[in-house]
């Protein structure tokens, strides 16, 4: 009964924040009514610091304002903010050859492109929520179409150019398992074999590359059939990633009728990203590691960011539904004392992104490039609903 009671008042808690704070906040200051699509440079207060806007953040908040709406209620405005970010892409985010831009201005003139597939995997995933959300099923299609292109640049040599010469070759971690998700979120919409094709694909390479069990560890680079580098880059360990990935072979495991091989693997890189990860002496996820105990090369390695921290609260709760196990259920409670203790602003609303090793905030902006409405209501949409089916469900304790 103390454990039901504790994850009633951890979805109660996540609802209060997302519906009173987190989206609330990026609906007033984000949202461009001009142009259409979101701000996400904004002060601590939610002033405007900078008119670039991020693509990533245009599928990532037309995402996240469509899964808000399919999960937690059928908010007019959220459908309204998803859809003005998905015009927004469709009209200033594309390239002539199909590909994504990664900053446009305020008014859609486009600023910068880079190599990566990620615009057009978070604006894949906006499309196919928004299809659910406004039972139109023509951005199932468009979001299966881009899923392909995606296939097509990512499986085709000289495609897209190489990030290093050819003395150097070598994969990286992320691609992999955006792919699981991205694929998984097509999937809910619509059917074709190269989503499930895909899933497998990337659960494969993580399993066979880039877990390396000498280490007890998942690799962030590794050679192009999982060599390992002995290289700062190729040592590195990224714990919020690879506890993101966790969560993500979690749920592919539930959605299989939680398959035993695919709750192993999910239990044991999230054990192995927490030993790495979590910080005995002041509590939080940290950036990074080396697999050899050597000196981080990264000048963010002992920082607290805000998204490993929700990676982890969803992770601890999928490992806890999966196997019952009570270690999970506490491994929660420590994250989520530690998020709710240092990251929330309480005078100005929202979370702040960047934390000392100490706890203490390093800058207060509320959002950039690379943080807006994403990370932080999705894990609240998510762990809202992981708890109430928790507190619902009888779950067979480990013995």
């Amino acid at each position: 009964m103390e454990d039901i009671a504790y994850l009633e008042r951890c979805s109660e808690k996540y609802h209060d924040d997302l519906v009173n704070n987190i989206l609330p906040f990026w609906l007033e200051y984000g949202l461009d009514k001009t142009y259409g699509g979101f701000y996400t440079c904004l002060n601590r207060d939610g002033s405007l610091m900078d008119t670039t806007k991020s693509v990533w953040f245009q599928g990532r908040a037309a995402f996240t304002f469509s899964y808000a709406y399919n999960q937690i209620q059928k908010n007019p405005d959220w459908l309204s903010a998803s859809k003005s970010a998905i015009d927004f892409i469709e009209k200033y985010c594309f390239d002539n050859d199909g590909r994504m831009f990664f900053e446009v201005s305020a008014s859609g003139i486009p600023l910068r492109k880079r190599r990566y597939l990620f615009s057009e995997s978070f604006a894949a995933i906006a499309m196919s929520e928004y299809a659910k959300a406004a039972g139109d099923y023509s951005y199932a299609e468009k979001a299966l179409d881009l899923f392909k292109r995606i296939l097509y640049y990512k499986n085709t040599p000289g495609a897209i150019a190489s990030k290093y010469t050819k003395h150097l070759q070598m994969k990286g971690h992320s691609l992999s398992m955006i792919l699981i998700n991205t694929a998984s979120r097509i999937r809910e919409v619509i059917e074709d074999d190269a989503l499930n094709r895909q899933i497998n694909e990337s659960i494969t390479e993580i399993q066979k590359d880039f877990m390396k069990p000498e280490f007890k560890a998942v690799l962030e680079t590794v050679g192009p059939n999982g060599e390992f580098i002995d290289t700062n880059m190729g040592r590195m360990i990224n714990p919020g990633h690879s506890i993101e990935t966790a969560w993500f072979i979690l749920e592919e495991a539930k959605y299989r009728n939680w398959d035993p091989e695919l709750i192993k693997t999910g239990t044991t890189i999230l054990d192995w990203s927490w030993e790495w990860g979590w910080d005995e002496k002041y509590g939080g996820i940290i950036n990074f590691r080396d697999c050899k105990q050597l000196p981080s090369q990264d000048y963010a390695h002992d920082m607290k960011f805000w998204w490993p921290q929700t990676e982890a609260i969803i992770a601890t709760l999928y490992a806890y539904e999966a196997t019952g196990n009570k270690k999970y259920l506490e491994k929660h409670q420590m994250i989520h004392n530690y998020m709710y203790s240092h990251f929330p602003d309480n005078e100005y609303g929202e979370w702040y992104g960047y934390l000392h090793r100490d706890g203490t905030v390093s800058q207060p902006a509320k959002g950039n490039l690379f943080k807006g409405p994403f990370h932080i209501p999705r894990m609240l949409i998510k762990s809202h609903v992981l708890c109430k089916k928790l507190c619902s469900t009888e779950i067979l304790i480990y013995k």
